[in-house]
């Protein structure tokens, strides 16, 4: 029996991957310091261990404790348009944490570290974007992503590791954090919405991103350890269709049964159109586009999901390096 660490397993995506994990028959063990997760996302049948990938000794016990046969790396903070202002703790959090964990993987011989990076590599670059563009990120988040990926391969030529890299975007679904008001664009209108406040967009809303469902990204980030041909590879994975924002708003309060008005706000400095090809995931993992789950069908699951929960608040983020052209509506207390 495959025994495999999930790091942010109490997370979004996290814990959908050690889920299935777990009925693909692995022993898994959660890894998550609940900074923006909940014990509860924590899958049953899963161990899990509170703490951090920048507590070192924690690692290490962990290591030793257990040998781990993968590495599922999804904690992360993945706040892209965010990242401009908190620059040290993004690359503490989201490039250093991911060293410490690749070393222990190098010096514990794991058989495959797999590590959920982001179209945000990509930056503005040629559409629809596929793996063999060159990655331009433009934001501290998408600069971290990419420096993991390259010392991924970089691990992998001198120690032989081997990694899988998933490029996800956009994606949403049950156990999404709603109540982040930084990412992940439908869970923030989902809450709006049951707080009965306007759906916030910036700029114009004429900007672009195709949704992916969870349901059609955890399964394959979990089953891509027992497909060879996925190993030392890099993989877009998630929806195909883009929408604008403007779009988006409306099909989210189509599926909550709940109108607001929008109130648009100065845009922020992010790419406008970004959407991935994924002609390669759909070859290796035997995806059929017409499996993928339509836009309005997501977002009715997890609406349903979202009105059982309930509204949700957390506080705004504390360690702001950088004030200068931070977008106000995130220094609002009751944003």
């Amino acid at each position: 029996m495959p025994i495999s660490l999930v790091t942010g397993g109490a997370g979004f995506i996290g814990s959908h991957v050690a889920e299935e994990l777990l009925r693909l028959g692995h022993t898994v063990v959660v890894l998550d310091d609940l900074s923006g997760g909940y014990r509860d996302n924590v899958p049953p049948g899963a161990t899990f261990i509170e703490g951090s990938i920048l507590d070192k000794p924690l690692l290490q016990n962990l290591f030793e404790q257990y040998p781990f046969d993968f590495v599922f790396h999804l904690a992360a903070y993945a706040a892209e348009g965010l990242s401009h202002f908190i620059r040290s703790f993004n690359y503490t959090n989201n490039l250093i944490g991911s060293t410490y964990l690749i070393n222990f993987s190098i010096l514990r011989k794991v058989k495959c570290f797999v590590f959920t990076s982001s179209i945000a590599v990509y930056g503005k670059n040629q559409l629809p974007m596929h793996e063999d563009l060159v990655p331009q990120p433009e934001d501290p988040y998408g600069i971290a992503k990419y420096a993991v990926e390259l010392d991924l391969k970089a691990a992998h030529e001198l120690f032989g590791l081997n990694y899988i890299i998933f490029r996800p975007h956009n994606v949403y679904g049950e156990r999404q954090n709603i109540g982040d008001r930084y990412r992940n664009v439908i869970g923030i209108f989902m809450n709006q919405l049951l707080q009965g406040k306007p759906l916030t967009v910036f700029g114009d809303g004429s900007q672009t991103r195709a949704f992916s469902y969870i349901g059609d990204v955890a399964p394959y980030i979990a089953k891509s350890v027992h497909i060879p041909e996925a190993y030392n590879e890099v993989f877009n994975i998630g929806g195909d269709t883009p929408y604008s924002i403007n779009q988006l708003a409306e099909a989210v309060m189509e599926a909550m049964g709940i109108r607001q008005p929008i109130r648009y706000l100065p845009p922020r400095n992010e790419v406008l159109h970004a959407y991935a090809d994924h002609q390669k995931a759909y070859r290796v993992f035997g995806i059929q586009p017409t499996q993928l789950t339509p836009l309005a069908e997501g977002l009715h699951r997890m609406a349903e999901w979202v009105k059982k929960v309930g509204a949700r608040k957390t506080a705004p983020f504390k360690d702001i390096e950088i004030y200068e052209k931070l977008p106000a509506v995130w220094l609002e207390e009751d944003a």
